[in-house]
C-alpha cells in the first residue's frame, strides 16, 4: 500500500493544524550522528512530516547498534545513512531527505551545513561533539542547534532535562552519566534523551519567528 501526498499530508494537517504543518514541512534540519540519538531524532521528526531532512554519517549498520538504533538485521553492512533514508521514505516517501556519508570535520563544517537551519548532534565521541557544537556557534552564525550529554545506562528518566545554554545553542541530557561497563547504552534512556531533541526541534520550528 502506497499513500498519496496529499492524504499523508491530510492525515497530519488533521492532527496538527494547518498552519503548524505548514511550518513543518519548511523545516530544515540537520542530524550529524545516525545512532542511538539521530536515528530516533529523524524517525520523529520524519513522522510529523518536517518536509527537509539532511542526514550525516559516515559508518555502517552494526550487530551492536540493533539495541538502541533504528536499524534492523537486514540492514546490517549499510551506510547508516541510505539505511534510514530508506525506512524514513517508507514512513514518508515525499519528504525531502539529503545524504551524506562523510565524517564532519572543522575543515568541511561551513558547507556542509550551508542549507540547514537546525543542526541536532548525535555524536559519540565528546571531542566530536564539542568540535561540531563550537563550530556551529562560531561560523554559521543564526543557525541553532540542539546538543546531547549523559543519557547512559537505565536509571532516573526524569534527570534528563533540556536547557537553553545560549540563544543558538541547547543541550539535552543529564550532563553527567558516561558509557562504560556495566552502564552501557541502552534504548529506553537513549530514546528520552533523543525525544528532547526531537521535541525541541519541532519546537523551534513551529515557534520560529
Amino acid at each position: 500500500m502506497r499513500l498519496t501526498r496529499e492524504e499523508i499530508q491530510e492525515a497530519l494537517r488533521e492532527r496538527h493544524t494547518n498552519q503548524m504543518q505548514d511550518r513543518l514541512e519548511q523545516g530544515k534540519v540537520a542530524v550529524a550522528g545516525l545512532g542511538g540519538l539521530g536515528s530516533n531524532v529523524a524517525f520523529s521528526l520524519a513522522r510529523i512530516g518536517v518536509g527537509h531532512l539532511h542526514l550525516i554519517d559516515f559508518d555502517r549498520v552494526d550487530i551492536s547498534n540493533l539495541n538502541r538504533q533504528q536499524y534492523l538485521m537486514r540492514h546490517i553492512g549499510m551506510y547508516k545513512t541510505e539505511a534510514l533514508k530508506e525506512e524514513l521514505l517508507e514512513i514518508n516517501p515525499y519528504l525531502e531527505i539529503r545524504t551524506d556519508c562523510v565524517r564532519v570535520t572543522e575543515d568541511n563544517l561551513e558547507e556542509l551545513f550551508r542549507e540547514d537551519e537546525i543542526v541536532c548532534e548525535a555524536f559519540d565521541v565528546p571531542e566530536c561533539k564539542a568540535m561540531l557544537v563550537n563550530g556551529i556557534l562560531e561560523r554559521c552564525p543564526g543557525k541553532t542547534i540542539v546538543s546531547a550529554s549523559g543519557m547512559a545506562g537505565y536509571g532516573n528518566s526524569n534527570a534528563i532535562q533540556t536547557r537553553k545554554i545560549t540563544k543558538h545553542f541547547y543541550l539535552c541530557g543529564d550532563e553527567v552519566s558516561d558509557s562504560r561497563a556495566g552502564l552501557g547504552l541502552m534504548a529506553p534512556r537513549v530514546m528520552i534523551c533523543a525525544g528532547h531533541e526531537a521535541n525541541l526541534i519541532t519546537q523551534l520550528i513551529i515557534e520560529k519567528e
